[in-house]
């Protein structure tokens, strides 16, 4: 495995991400709550360029006919048919064996690394 630095700190702030080639693969990093994540450019369902749909939050499991909105800031979703994936796990939102890969980030001296 190998530590590939890919960005500054100061140039993803929350709520933001930036997509990044790495050995080509195009990959998406994304600041959450001050931390680092980094997912797979690519949908599981159609391959359409995940990380350039929005990062967003959801609807929570409610009462009926109540709406109780969540998580915002921590997916994002597929810009080709909604599908939404937790941005620190890679997993979808509507079933756990459904994920984009993650990628493990290291941020050392205020530089964003992706390990692969």
């Amino acid at each position: 495995m190998a530590i590939h630095y890919v960005a500054e700190a100061d140039d993803i702030r929350e709520g933001q991400s930036k997509i990044v080639d790495v050995e080509g693969r195009s990959i998406g990093i994304y600041c959450v709550g001050g931390e680092y994540y980094a997912l797979h450019n690519r949908c599981p369902h159609e391959g359409a360029p995940l990380c350039k749909g929005p990062v967003c939050g959801t609807t929570l499991p409610s009462k009926v006919y109540e709406y109780e909105f969540g998580r915002n800031g921590e997916l994002v979703r597929c810009p080709w048919h909604g599908w939404e994936f937790e941005i620190k796990t890679g997993k979808s939102i509507f079933d756990e064996k459904v994920r984009t890969r993650s990628y493990k980030v290291q941020v050392d001296n205020g530089k964003i690394g992706i390990v692969i």
